[in-house]
């Protein structure tokens, strides 16, 4: 069988081609420049089971941000359904199926709450970068390679693809290379980690300019949930 190869797709160590940087800044820009968002995402997971082999799982989401404290996003798919809320004050994670919950105090931002729930987890988001007020600040951060790997299509919209190495994460990321500049694609794999898991995400339905709600953020604990850790909340609902 003959494999094509992509010659720009293969940079040699340390390059870093300033036109895929640039390409994420300006995404970069367009996210940060909104104060409000909402989109929708389809990805594909792959997660650690008992046998210590890696399931592949389908997963979707509708995720809805308001700058500089609300965040709210609701999963649904293979793994079983969990719904998280962040209103300012308290950070609040509800799993369905298993009628558990999890409601701590949160630091006053969502830059400052995404990467303290990450460490208290242990669990990383691959989408978490996005919803910071600049982006480029994580994605641009200690990056050893950077490369256009050249055009390509997301479901019909004309996108860059670009590809990214930094330590412990191998990334690429499919920008619309028209006037928004919003991503279409992500894909990231966790080389600091046994069989190195891999998140393919795709992004549709983005509104930058959503009308939303104080009352969409804020977790009104169900009278028979159970209150539980957060990480305990996250593995019961299978994430």
């Amino acid at each position: 069988m003959l494999v094509p190869v992509i010659a720009q797709a293969e940079p040699s160590s340390g390059t870093l081609d300033t036109k895929a940087l640039a390409a994420i800044k300006r995404m970069s820009d367009t996210l940060a420049a909104a104060k409000s968002f909402t989109f929708k995402s389809s990805a594909i997971l792959e997660v650690p089971a008992k046998t210590g082999q890696f399931i592949t799982l389908f997963s979707n989401a509708r995720v809805a941000l308001q700058r500089p404290d609300k965040l709210r996003a609701s999963m649904t798919g293979e793994a079983p359904p969990f719904d998280f809320y962040y209103d300012g004050k308290t950070v609040s994670a509800y799993a369905p199926g298993t009628k558990t919950c999890s409601i701590a105090k949160a630091p006053p931002t969502i830059d400052a709450m995404l990467p303290a729930l990450e460490k208290e987890t242990g669990i990383r988001f691959a989408t978490a970068p996005l919803l910071l007020g600049n982006p480029y600040s994580v994605l641009a951060d200690r990056l050893t390679s950077a490369v256009v790997v050249g055009p390509s299509m997301v479901r019909g919209t004309a996108c860059d693809h670009l590809a990214f190495r930094s330590p412990g994460l191998n990334w690429e990321i499919w920008i619309d290379s028209g006037s928004s500049a919003l991503p279409r694609r992500l894909a990231v794999t966790f080389t600091d980690r046994t069989n190195f898991p891999r998140t393919l995400v795709e992004f549709s339905d983005w509104n930058l300019h959503p009308r939303l709600s104080p009352g969409e953020f804020v977790f009104r604990k169900p009278p028979a949930a159970t209150e539980i850790p957060f990480l305990s909340v996250l593995k019961s609902a299978g994430r």
